[in-house]
């Protein structure tokens, strides 16, 4: 683990997070350093009997040994509010947290608190940056550790890190891995405080392009879209939402897909590549790989396509 140490007093580290990114990132950073608070927010209530569903960090803390203090309305809570006065952190990670962080948490730590964001701001600030990257087809991506201020993802950045996918990645896989390099920029960044040697750039708002949620219509796909804008797409809502279209009346989740160099009239089946089932698109072709009819289990997209009894002709409307 690095030291925390500065002369004879320990550096105080606070982890505020709730979803997949900061679950991911936490359990990363558990492997060097012990967070002195975690921070989470409270169940959520759904399923099968309306059960708590707990945070993906509070899972991720139950399998480290940690117990995490459930907030819902961090900036009103008066046992942060007490504990940020009497014992004020070097530093406080806030990373996919869902809730903005208001005064005196951004100026009480002498670190402040820093976020671990999935672009290279200032591109793509906001939720869904991962997404929206993919949608775009970037040919780099990256990782941004900065400083939060009240403005949304536009704080001075201390440091970044270019990631150049390989063009098969899903969201799901690229966060995992923006979330280890993210981290290893914390431990970075937390030496750098420690020192007194940080040096934060501020961004240029005037380059700054966002990232909001990916609506449930965004998910929707066409044999009238380009291969390329349909392989983009699943890649960029697997895991979630997921990459649909519709087949009849029913709808056909698509979670891996790749284009291939094929052309025929939209939805037709053009043929088959190891069992797998080729569709025509406005543009090229794609290769379903993993589909998931409606009320039905994931299926690989050659028994897919045996059940259905798919043959070349057929078409997909």
């Amino acid at each position: 683990m690095i030291s925390l140490s500065s002369g004879e007093t320990r550096a105080a580290l606070w982890f505020f997070g709730a979803g997949r990114f900061a679950a991911r990132c936490l359990s990363v950073l558990s492997r060097e350093i012990s967070f002195d608070l975690v921070v989470t927010s409270p169940p959520s209530v759904g399923g099968r009997g309306l059960k708590e569903l707990p945070s993906p960090v509070e899972e991720a803390c139950l399998e480290l040994g940690i117990t995490p203090h459930r907030s819902g309305s961090a900036g009103k809570d008066e046992v942060l509010l007490s504990a940020l006065v009497e014992t004020p952190p070097l530093a406080i990670l806030v990373v996919d947290f869902g809730q903005k962080i208001p005064e005196p948490f951004l100026s009480e730590p002498a670190g402040g608190c820093l976020n671990i964001h999935p672009s290279l701001l200032p591109l793509y600030r906001g939720a869904a940056p991962v997404q929206r990257s993919l949608l775009n087809g970037d040919s780099v991506t990256g990782v941004t550790l900065f400083r939060l201020v009240e403005q949304m993802d536009a704080g001075p950045i201390l440091l970044q890190e270019e990631y150049f996918p390989e063009g098969t990645e899903t969201a799901g896989e690229l966060l995992d891995i923006l979330a280890e390099k993210g981290s290893k920029l914390f431990l970075l960044g937390v030496k750098c405080i420690i020192e007194g040697t940080c040096s934060f750039i501020e961004q240029n708002s005037e380059s700054a392009t966002y990232a909001p949620k990916i609506t449930n219509k965004e998910a929707e796909v066409s044999w009238h879209s380009s291969a390329e804008r349909i392989v983009n797409t699943v890649r960029a809502l697997n895991p979630s939402p997921g990459a649909f279209l519709h087949t009849g009346s029913k709808r056909l989740k698509i979670w891996s897909a790749r284009a291939c160099s094929l052309s025929g009239a939209p939805g037709e089946v053009l043929g088959f590549d190891d069992g797998f089932p080729v569709v025509g698109t406005a543009e090229g072709a794609v290769v379903l790989l993993a589909v998931q009819p409606e009320g039905k289990r994931k299926l690989d997209g050659s028994e897919w396509a045996r059940g259905l009894r798919l043959k070349k002709g057929d078409f997909l409307h």
